[in-house]
């Protein structure tokens, strides 16, 4: 039986998910394969090169640095999150992601994107890392609005939770039938239509099916929530959830709120390890 990991995203939330996966690491809980949505993607590489402490590590060192994140970035360079200070200086100069390390671990790592021309969500497995599946990770993670679309091979995407948040389905199509979900969002969280949807015809008019897509956004996200609920019920499915709403903005700059969520994932993950053992073993 084929185990899965499910990572949601949430921009500065997925610190959560980062002290989840370290307590992971720490104990060597391995899975056959991993998805990750946006920030579940880019900080979720690191579970797959075994890089424990590297997401706490890099964002809380960058926190307040202007290429990393923040308007400053998004003025100058069109992403809220630079995409060559964060997809190119971090990982090959400043803090050395482990490539090699990455390529040999057999986990399977995919990551969603939104085909901003269909509206629809793609799987792509992402098994080396290198120059062309940088940019799926980052496509993965680029917000509308506040980001550029990413091109590749003549297809234009945008962040992976646009279609998908949650990709529990798309795993359990892929054949994983053991499947543990990190959530970043609590138990009792339901996601609303968001206002701004009103002017996204105007943004997106060369893109209609992505205007649907963030149109149904909520409706969709929050029938998932139902489905991971009634499959957690029934002892189908993991779950790991903050307990309250996390105190971390899209955009960060405070370095100990970072902590706070990081090690808010540690300590529950670490409440929980016997019963994720004794899930994953049965």
């Amino acid at each position: 039986m084929k185990k899965g990991l499910v990572l949601e995203g949430g921009a500065m939330r997925g610190l959560f998910s980062a002290g989840v996966v370290d307590v992971l690491l720490e104990n060597d809980i391995r899975f056959d394969g991993a998805m990750g949505v946006s920030a579940g993607a880019t900080f979720g590489v690191n579970f797959k090169s075994k890089q424990k402490g590297r997401v706490l590590r890099y964002t809380t060192t960058y926190a307040n640095d202007e290429r990393f994140s923040g308007l400053q970035s998004w003025l100058k360079t069109g992403d809220l999150y630079g995409a060559e200070f964060c997809y190119d200086t971090i990982p090959n100069e400043l803090d050395p992601f482990h490539y090699e390390q990455y390529r040999k671990n057999p986990m399977a790592f995919y990551v969603v994107v939104t085909n901003v021309e269909s509206g629809e969500a793609e799987y792509i497995e992402i098994p080396t890392l290198d120059e062309k599946e940088m940019l799926y990770l980052r496509a993965s993670a680029s917000m509308p609005i506040v980001s550029k679309i990413v091109k590749i091979d003549g297809n234009g995407y945008l962040d992976g939770g646009i279609a998908d948040s949650i990709p529990i389905k798309a795993m359990e199509k892929l054949g994983y039938e053991k499947n543990v979900v990190i959530l970043t969002r609590p138990l009792y969280y339901r996601k609303k239509k968001q206002a701004f949807l009103k002017g996204m015809h105007l943004l997106f008019e060369d893109y209609p099916n992505i205007v649907k897509a963030l149109e149904n956004r909520a409706d969709a996200y929050n029938e998932t929530l139902a489905y991971i609920q009634r499959k957690e019920s029934k002892g189908e499915l993991f779950v790991i959830r903050p307990e309250f709403s996390l105190k971390v903005g899209k955009v960060e700059h405070n370095s100990e709120a970072l902590k706070e969520a990081y090690e808010e994932g540690k300590k529950n993950m670490q409440a929980r390890l016997e019963e994720l053992k004794a899930f994953l073993d049965k």
